[in-house]
């Protein structure tokens, strides 16, 4: 049994043995008797053999070439690894186009109500924007609020608001997204998506989780008139008491700049205090930002309110201007109504759109849908014979080359020169030129031939055209008669 393994391990031993005992001048007298396959044969080794085998090469490669172009019109498995990792490459999302969604559509059902759309103003009346969350919002943790779009409808401004379900604790951030430049304004809110909005908030709130059960969102109040300033109303409180306390912040579009103002606080308090004898610390108070004032636009109007256990007591209307640097006190009568603008719109339901016209709308897009059809259908045919048109084209150049190469070889054996073998060559260059020189004249009088039978074909049909013309003018002239 050990001799038997130990036979094979001999033998594989001795093999490189065997071949280092071969000397260099032994192997290469070796490799010169062996025979090469070569796609002619050797006794028939002529240039239109070689011709013949190019010839059929480059065909195939053509064909092949052909046939990829018309897998490539369509979306195939057929592909390169390149050409996968091409079509499989991560896209900008910002770049898609984001079509005006319509409501979805059982194919057993005949018609889905549709709802109509009208825009606007956001802050109407004045400081009433509020973050409205859905039953599921603590289920889903996350929702996006609806915004406030700009005057010059440029941009939409919306809150996206978190949920951590083990802190118990509310979120904000506040996102932008640029609208489309092209459509009505209707449509450009419409197709606002998310995918579009830039990917840094211009506005978050603290994100601590330290304390149990806080809440921080951020609800945008209103634009300048400009609309390169957006007021912003920061409320801070708990899940289990209410809230405690509500900020107003300036976002400047014009230097990504945002102001948060505490001085108007400040100053309320100082003013109960100084004039008032009433130290609001004691007692439960808010401001509520309105908006620009009309006469001052560069100024806020904030109305304020302190809380005894009944009815809210009326602390004033007050104005700081956009950095918080300055502020007066505007009123000490609720009744006395301060003007605001209002700048920014949004989109709200306003109805449905009738059945009728919902159905002449889909009869419409079908009927588009089917010249869409039929024209991509078109432009496929039309590729296609292009590709079949160049494919039949490079065959035809291959064969006239073909047939040159063939013609060239048989004037080398024809050509009877003298002993020099370059005066051989130069009596078969001189051949092929002048017969090169009769085909392209030949080629040139039948271009020149078929540009006349076109040319007579298109005066005949004029000539019938004018004809057709002046007896139908005729005709005419006889009835007026």
């Amino acid at each position: 049994m050990f001799l038997k393994r130990l036979l094979p391990a001999a033998l594989l031993l001795m093999v490189p043995i065997a071949a280092n005992a071969w000397s260099f001048d032994d192997f290469k007298e070796h490799i010169e008797d062996m025979e090469f396959s070569v796609p002619w044969k050797k006794e028939d080794n002529s240039a239109t053999q070689k011709a013949k085998y190019l010839n059929k090469v480059k065909k195939d490669d053509l064909e092949e070439e052909y046939g990829r172009k018309k897998l490539e019109l369509h979306p195939n498995p057929y592909m390169t690894v390149e050409e996968y990792e091409m079509l499989s490459a991560p896209k900008d999302k910002k770049l898609e186009e984001i079509p005006i969604p319509k409501p979805e559509k059982a194919s057993d059902m005949k018609y889905v109500p549709e709802y109509d759309y009208e825009i606007v103003r956001y802050n109407d009346p004045p400081g009433s924007p509020e973050i409205s969350l859905g039953v599921n919002f603590k289920q889903r943790r996350q929702q996006n609020v609806q915004g406030i779009v700009s005057p010059d409808y440029s941009i939409l401004v919306y809150p996206s608001v978190y949920y951590y379900h083990k802190e118990n604790i509310v979120t904000c951030d506040l996102f932008v997204i640029p609208l489309e430049q092209s459509g009505n304004a209707l449509s450009r809110i419409k197709k606002a998506n998310v995918m579009h909005r830039d990917q840094e908030p211009i506005l978050s709130t603290e994100k601590s989780t330290d304390e149990y059960g806080i809440f921080r969102t951020l609800t945008p109040i209103d634009f300048n008139i400009d609309g390169t300033k957006l007021l912003v109303k920061e409320k801070i409180g708990s899940n289990s008491d209410g809230i405690w306390q509500t900020n107003a912040i300036v976002y400047d579009f014009s230097t990504n700049t945002s102001y948060k103002l505490n001085e108007i606080r400040d100053a309320i308090t100082y003013y109960w205090q100084e004039y008032k004898n009433l130290n609001l610390s004691d007692f439960r108070w808010d401001i509520y930002p309105l908006g620009f004032e009309v006469n001052n636009p560069d100024r806020i109007a904030v109305a304020a309110f302190a809380y005894t256990g009944g009815t809210p007591v009326f602390l004033g209307t007050w104005s700081v201007d956009t950095k918080g640097e300055r502020t007066l006190l505007l009123s000490l009568n609720p009744k006395n109504n301060v003007q605001i603008s209002m700048n920014g719109v949004k989109m709200v339901q306003s109805g449905v759109v009738p059945h009728i016209i919902v159905e002449q709308e889909e009869k419409h897009k079908k009927y588009l849908d089917e010249l869409d059809a039929k024209e991509k259908k078109k432009e496929e045919k039309e590729k296609l014979e292009a590709l079949e048109k160049e494919y039949k084209q490079k065959i035809k150049e291959l064969d006239k080359e073909l047939k040159f190469e063939i013609k060239k070889d048989d004037l080398r054996g024809k050509v009877q020169g003298s002993t020099s073998r370059n005066d051989a060559v130069e009596k078969v260059e001189e051949v092929l030129e002048n017969a090169e020189q009769k085909q392209l004249e030949k080629e040139q009088k039948a271009k020149e031939r078929q540009e006349a039978r076109e040319q007579k074909r298109l005066e005949k049909e004029q000539r019938k055209n004018n004809s057709s013309g002046s007896v139908s003018t005729g005709a005419e002239a006889s009835e007026n008669e």
